[in-house]
C-alpha cells in the first residue's frame, strides 16, 4: 500500500476511538465502498432506505457494506434508546442470513434479507458505548462510521475506494451505486450525487419543503454566477468522496450540525468537487428540531410560522462577490492595501468586511510565501473559502442588500446569468404553481 504511515498516523491522532467496533457476519474482503448511515431513532425509516440500496445491482452490492452507525447521547429518552435497540436488534436478524424472517416482517426487511446487500452496524447508543455528550451529534456519528470504513478499505485506499455518506430517511435508485462508480473512474476526488426531496402530500408541507429547495439551489446558482470554487450542494446524503481525501483533510469533524458543510469545504481544498447527474437521492422532507439547521429545522421554522420561505439572497450579493473574485484573479500580484482600495470601489462594505477579517496582514503572509501565480490563487481560495463566503453574503445582506422575494431574486439572478427574462408567475394558475415551476428550472440549472 501507497500510505501506510498517512493512515497509521490518522488512526493514531484524529480517528474516533476504536471502541466503537463492527457489528457484521462480513470480514470486509472485496469491499470498495462502504455507506455510512447515522441513525438516531431511526427505526421507522432506516428499513426502507436500506431496502433502495438493495435494489441495486447484485455485483454491485458485492464490492459494497453498508454501516449503521445507531447512535444518541447519555441524556437521550427512554424513547430515543428503545427505538435504537430495537433498530439493532433488526440489524441482528439481517445479519444473521440463517435467520428465518417472520409472515408479520415488512416487505422491505424481507427484501433486504434475501438481498447480497452487506449491512453491519455500530452501536453507539447502548449503556457506556453512547456519543458523549460533549462530542456533538450527527457529526461524531458519520466521524464514526467514515473512521471505521477506513478500516474496511485499508488494502483499497490508493485505488479509488469510496466512502459515500447517506441518510436514514433517504432513498436512493437501482442505479447509485453504479453510477458513481463509474463517476470515479474519472479520477474525482471528491463529488456530490444530485437530489431531490421527496414532496409531501399536504399542501403546507409540500409548499415549505419546495422553497426550501428553492433556497439551496439558489445559493448554489448564486456562487456559480460567480465562479466560486465553493459552489456545490452541501447536503449530507449527497457526499462520496475517496478514501485517500478523507485520510488527507484528517476525516470528519465532530459537529453536532452544520457537519456536511464543513467536511465539504475541506475536501474542496484539495480538488473541485465533481456532480454526480446520472443518478438521485432523495431526501425526506419530514420535521426535525434534532439539529438547529438543515432540511427539518427549516421544515419546522416555515411550518411553525418561525421562517419566512419566499425570500432570497438579493442577487446584487452574488454581484459583489463575483467582482470580488475576478478582482483577486487578476491582481492578486499587487499589495494588500492597493487590493483593498479596488475592493472598496466594488462597494465600500466588501472593504469595510474584509478589513474587519484582517485581510491586509493576512494577504501580506500569503504573498510572501507564495513561489508562484498558481501557489497564490490556491492560497488566496484555501484563505477565503466556502465559509468565508458565507460569512461575506451574510453581511452584505444585513448591512446594505436585504433578502428580498423569492421569485424577484431567481428572476434577476437567472436573466444575469442567460440574459434571458423570466417570468414563474404568470401562466400559473396559482403561487404553488409557479413555485413548482421555479424549482424544477433550478434543478436543471444547480
Amino acid at each position: 500500500m501507497k500510505k501506510p504511515s498517512l493512515l497509521d498516523d490518522y488512526f493514531a491522532k484524529y480517528a474516533a476511538d476504536d471502541a466503537w467496533g463492527i457489528q457484521s457476519a462480513d470480514t470486509g474482503e472485496g469491499i470498495r465502498k462502504v455507506i455510512v448511515i447515522p441513525a438516531y431513532a431511526e427505526n421507522e425509516v432506516l428499513f426502507s432506505t436500506l431496502a433502495t440500496l438493495a435494489r441495486n445491482p447484485a455485483s454491485e452490492l458485492e464490492a459494497t457494506f453498508v454501516l449503521c452507525v445507531i447512535n444518541n447521547k447519555p441524556d437521550a429518552s427512554d424513547a430515543v434508546r428503545e427505538n435504537n435497540f430495537q433498530t439493532m436488534c433488526r440489524l441482528d436478524r439481517l445479519i444473521d442470513k440463517k435467520a428465518s424472517l417472520k409472515e408479520h416482517d415488512e416487505k422491505s426487511l424481507r427484501e433486504i434479507h434475501i438481498s447480497p446487500l452487506k449491512v453491519g452496524y455500530v452501536d453507539a447508543s447502548s449503556a457506556g458505548r453512547e456519543i458523549p455528550q460533549n462530542e456533538g451529534g450527527v457529526g461524531m456519528a458519520r466521524k464514526i462510521g467514515m473512521d471505521r470504513a477506513l478500516g474496511l478499505l485499508r488494502e483499497w485506499i490508493d485505488r479509488q475506494a469510496l466512502i459515500l455518506s447517506l441518510d436514514a430517511d433517504t432513498r436512493v435508485e437501482p442505479n447509485y451505486l453504479q453510477a458513481i462508480g463509474e463517476a470515479f473512474k474519472k479520477r474525482m476526488k471528491t463529488a456530490v450525487v444530485a437530489y431531490e426531496h421527496d414532496m409531501p402530500t399536504d399542501r403546507q408541507s409540500r409548499r415549505a419543503i419546495v422553497c426550501y429547495e428553492i433556497f439551496l439551489r439558489y445559493w448554489v446558482l448564486g456562487l456559480t454566477y460567480a465562479l466560486s470554487p465553493y459552489a456545490y450542494h452541501a447536503v449530507g446524503s449527497t457526499i462520496v468522496t475517496t478514501a485517500s481525501a478523507y485520510l488527507e483533510v484528517r476525516g470528519m469533524n465532530r459537529r453536532a450540525a452544520g457537519e456536511d458543510f464543513y467536511f465539504l469545504n475541506k475536501l474542496a481544498k484539495q480538488g473541485t468537487i465533481g456532480r454526480i447527474n446520472t443518478t438521485r437521492v432523495h431526501p425526506s422532507a419530514r420535521i426535525s428540531h434534532r439539529v438547529p439547521f438543515g432540511t427539518g429545522a427549516a421544515m419546522g421554522d416555515s411550518l411553525a410560522g418561525q421562517r419566512e420561505p419566499k425570500l432570497l439572497y438579493d442577487p446584487r450579493v452574488f454581484v459583489i462577490l463575483a467582482e470580488w473574485l475576478t478582482l483577486m484573479n487578476t491582481h492578486s500580484h499587487e499589495d494588500a492595501q492597493t487590493i483593498l482600495a479596488k475592493a472598496g470601489n466594488i462597494h465600500p462594505r466588501l472593504a469595510a468586511f474584509l478589513t474587519e477579517r484582517r485581510f491586509i496582514p493576512v494577504w501580506t503572509r500569503i504573498a510572501q510565501n507564495a513561489k508562484t501565480k498558481k501557489t497564490l490563487r490556491d492560497q488566496f481560495h484555501t484563505w477565503f473559502d466556502g465559509f468565508e463566503t458565507l460569512k461575506l453574503i451574510n453581511d452584505l445582506t444585513r448591512t446594505v442588500y436585504p433578502r428580498i422575494d423569492l421569485f424577484d431574486a431567481s428572476e434577476k439572478l437567472l436573466a444575469k446569468m442567460t440574459e434571458t427574462p423570466a417570468d414563474f408567475v404568470s401562466g400559473s394558475p396559482n403561487e404553488d404553481d409557479a413555485l413548482l415551476r421555479l424549482l424544477n428550472d433550478l434543478r436543471a440549472k444547480a
